[in-house]
């Protein structure tokens, strides 16, 4: 059992810098104006031959009200109470303010197990800041350099003891286990994707900011670990959190709110879009959270488009139902518009709920694993086959310049989504519609709504396949060739 790290300070002294540092990537945003993290995130760090849990949290700020500062206070406040150690970073080009100050008495009266660090103390310039930060009160200051990466062998150092000491206790109160292996280990497979604690079930929820994104993260973890409120943009980074949704391990990221291209002007908001791409990309199953107020706006569909061309089991869900008045008419609406504005992810599953008070959860999450069975989904080889001839008999491909097109065979080359590799003569002379045609009767004759499908056609043509191989011929054979022909070999090939 590893222990856990909290890096906590004041606002811009580098905390983030120095996450990334630990867990060898750039997974936290950062950029010189303060408050960019808002949300606390989790990271498996590495630090020599010690690994350990890293959380990176939002700046401290001298305030207790319910603001959004206020709020980020307090979401930081409960790292501390949640981390085994705390690291508290102070700005070494800043000196201690009082701010500083404040922050070392809150962390005493809780007890914690601190670790004073002094960022950007490189060099000479940083030994006047060290020696000040003795005045904290919380122990001899480390002196770091998060960007450079110096310091890295003390604050090792310190950790160590530390970390033996968890570890032992680890042990100590861990009970032992008798572990019954069966003779015969071996499950049936029956198609469906096995969902276990080492490769959860990996969702991404996106939409337009102020869907309601975070409150849904919050209501499928049962608890308030995402920052919330009524303003718009709140989160900026991309949380992935592993938990249990009713028995499923998952991982799921909560991402950024995603505005149309034309305006996002500010740096930070276009990395903040970033990584909600990214998140799709390493997700499995992406959840298009929709307003109900004002459901399917351009954006909304350009989300969905993304999902679907990145090749993810999408689901659709319309948030704030509650507010509706007229609910089966809204809903017969909203199938409508789906049909008609998302043709690509014909048959997707579209769910109402309010992430509010949790309503529609069970079904969502029916939803998300239906989704996932079908993008995970494959069909035998002989069952296509007879498929593709019953297409192609009630609609034939067409004839360009009079010759018909032949589709020979068919076969499913991959999932994750599902991918299908059909050999056909002239290929490039397929038209889109029909492969249009060949993809809807997949999904309706195999089941597989809303999944994106994949057709690859690759000719078949009936050329000689031995044209371009070379034998070699016995030396009897071409002498009796040679005298048949009247020529010698030298001559036949031209040489005297």
């Amino acid at each position: 059992m590893s222990f856990t790290l909290a890096i906590v300070g004041r606002p811009n002294v580098g905390k983030s810098t120095l996450f990334n540092r630990l867990v060898g990537k750039r997974l936290a945003l950062v950029d010189d104006q303060p408050g960019v993290t808002r949300d606390l995130r989790e990271g498996d760090a590495k630090l020599m031959d010690m690994r350990f849990t890293v959380i990176d949290t939002a700046g401290l700020e001298e305030v207790t009200d319910d603001s959004l500062q206020g709020r980020m206070r307090r979401l930081t406040e409960r790292a501390v109470d949640m981390a085994d150690i705390c690291l508290f970073l102070v700005d070494g080009r800043v000196g201690i303010t009082p701010s500083d100050e404040t922050f070392a008495d809150i962390l005493r009266k809780k007890n914690a197990r601190v670790i004073l660090g002094v960022n950007k103390a490189e060099g000479k310039a940083g030994e006047a800041e060290a020696l000040e930060a003795w005045s904290l009160g919380l122990g001899e200051p480390l002196r770091l350099s998060a960007e450079h990466g110096e310091g890295m062998d003390d604050l090792y150092y310190m950790l160590r003891p530390l970390a033996t000491e968890f570890k032992e206790r680890a042990e100590a109160d861990a009970p032992e286990v008798d572990v019954d292996i069966p003779e015969d280990s071996e499950e049936d497979f029956d198609g469906e994707p096995l969902i276990t604690q080492a490769k959860p079930l990996q969702i991404a929820v996106i939409g337009r900011p102020n869907a309601g994104k975070s409150t849904l993260v919050n209501q499928i973890l049962g608890e308030d670990r995402m920052l919330t409120g009524p303003e718009a943009g709140i989160t900026r980074d991309a949380i992935s959190i592993r938990t249990e949704w009713e028995d499923t391990p998952i991982r799921i990221w909560d991402t950024a709110g995603m505005r149309k291209k034309g305006r996002v002007d500010e740096k930070l908001e276009k990395l903040s879009v970033a990584d909600g791409l990214r998140a799709v990309r390493f997700s499995e199953v992406v959840v298009v959270l929709l307003d109900a107020q004002i459901p399917f706006e351009v954006q909304d569909l350009r989300i969905a488009g993304f999902a679907e061309r990145e090749g993810r089991a999408v689901v659709v869900a319309v948030n704030k139902w509650d507010l509706i008045e007229d609910k089966n008419e809204k809903l017969a609406e909203l199938k409508e518009m789906f049909e008609r504005l998302l043709p690509e992810l014909r048959g997707a599953p579209l769910v109402t709920i309010c992430a509010r008070t949790g309503r529609g959860l069970d079904r969502l999450r029916g939803a998300i694993l239906k989704a996932h069975a079908v993008w995970n989904r494959r069909i035998a080889t002989n069952k296509l086959n007879l498929w593709l001839k019953t297409m192609t008999e009630a609609h034939p491909p067409p004839a360009p310049g009079g010759h018909r097109i032949k589709l020979r065979y068919i076969t499913q080359a991959k999932t994750r989504p599902p991918g299908f590799v059909i050999k056909c003569s002239r290929p490039e002379d397929i038209p889109e519609s029909y492969k249009r045609y060949l993809i809807n009767g997949l999904r309706a004759d195999f089941n597989m709504p809303g999944t994106p499908i994949r057709i690859f056609l690759r000719g078949q043509g009936n050329e000689n396949p031995y044209r371009e191989k070379k034998f070699h011929t016995p030396s009897r054979l071409r002498k009796h060739m040679d005298g048949k022909a009247g020529k010698t070999g030298k001559e036949r090939a031209g040489r005297t």
